[in-house]
């Protein structure tokens, strides 16, 4: 075992692997058309603005389109091949949640609420208290985090 995992902070890892869920998600599903958007940049000719002022010439501006659209398309793919190993990675812990467990996190951490609206949210679906809610959170986020980085 790595001694680095030992001064991890194995929760706020976890806290942040649920943020950059969402995120993950929309990279997946959006690639796809980033990338047929750029290609269809590439494809059109770029048309002349008529503006009566003198153009600056640069020979080579459509080699630099070229070559910042390939670049873009390359970011893009990387983008996705990180965002599938994050899934490849977090999908199976996150599976192997409870269902209340997934909700209380999603409600505290992925959500766009407040903290106050996301305690109230969880005590009414599932009939705790505030502070069953607290300790319902800490006992999801540590079973997640070992779920993701082991003890």
């Amino acid at each position: 075992m790595n001694i680095v995992w030992q001064y991890l902070d194995k929760k706020l890892a976890a806290i942040n692997a649920l943020k950059d869920y969402s995120n993950m998600e929309y990279i997946i599903e959006h690639t796809d058309t980033d990338i047929a958007a750029i290609h269809e940049k590439i494809e059109s000719p770029k048309s002349s603005i008529l503006t009566g002022m003198p153009k600056a010439n640069n020979p080579k501006a459509t080699e630099e389109r070229l070559a910042s659209c390939i670049d873009e398309i390359n970011v893009l793919k990387e983008r996705y091949r990180q965002a599938l190993e994050y899934m490849e990675w977090f999908k199976p812990a996150w599976g192997a949640l409870t269902e209340d467990e997934q909700f209380i996190l999603t409600e505290f951490f992925v959500e766009d609420v407040r903290k106050t609206e996301a305690i109230n949210n969880i005590g009414e679906k599932l009939f705790l208290e505030r502070a069953q809610v607290y300790r319902r959170k800490d006992k999801a986020l540590n079973h997640l985090a070992l779920l993701l980085y082991g003890k």
